[in-house]
C-alpha cells in the first residue's frame, strides 16, 4: 500500500512500532528510523546504490533488524509541487519495494536536503563530512516531518 496522505498511512499501520524514513537518490539511499512511539527520528545508514536487487536486499535486512512497521519515502517534487523525472523515479522505486509488505507514505521532501545542508554548513562540517552525512540526515528530516504530522492527526 502506497499512500500520499498521512491519515491513510496511519490507518494502514499497526499501533506503534518503528518507522523507517528513506531519502532515495540516484547514487545513495539515506535511511533513518524513529522510536516505536513515533516521537524522534534518527539517522541510521547511507546505502551506496548498486543493482536494485542488491539495494532492496540491504534495505530489507535493515527493516527486519529494526522491526520497522512502515516506510516514509521522500518525494522530490518540483518547487511548484509538480512531478519531475526524479519524482517518477521515486514512485517507481516505491512500487518495486511494495512487496516488502510494509505500508509506504510518500512525503514531500522539497526542502529536506537544503535544510540539512544548511545545518551542516552552520556546524562547519567539511565538504567530505557533509557528503557522508547529508543523505541519512535528510531521511531523518523527512521521517520527523511525517511522524509530527501523524502525531497531529490524533
Amino acid at each position: 500500500m502506497i499512500a500520499t496522505k498521512a491519515l491513510d498511512f496511519r490507518d494502514a499501520l499497526p499501533e506503534g512500532g518503528r518507522l523507517a524514513g528513506l531519502d532515495v537518490g540516484t547514487r545513495t539511499i539515506g535511511v533513518a528510523f524513529c522510536d516505536a512511539g513515533w516521537h524522534i527520528a534518527s539517522p541510521a545508514e547511507t546505502i551506496r546504490r548498486a543493482k536494485f536487487s542488491v539495494d532492496k536486499a540491504i534495505l530489507r535486512q535493515l527493516l527486519v533488524q529494526q522491526s520497522a512497521r512502515g516506510l516514509v519515502v521522500g518525494l522530490p517534487l518540483n518547487l511548484d509541487g509538480t512531478d519531475s523525472p526524479r519524482t517518477q523515479s521515486v514512485r517507481a522505486f516505491c512500487r518495486n519495494i511494495d512487496d516488502l509488505g510494509l505500508p509506504i507514505l510518500l512525503w514531500d521532501e522539497r526542502w529536506s536536503t537544503a535544510a540539512v545542508t544548511r545545518t551542516l554548513l552552520e556546524a562547519d562540517a567539511s565538504r567530505a563530512r557533509r557528503r557522508e552525512l547529508v543523505d541519512k540526515l535528510a531521511a531523518a528530516y523527512i521521517l520527523q516531518g511525517a511522524i509530527d504530522a501523524i502525531a497531529g492527526i490524533g
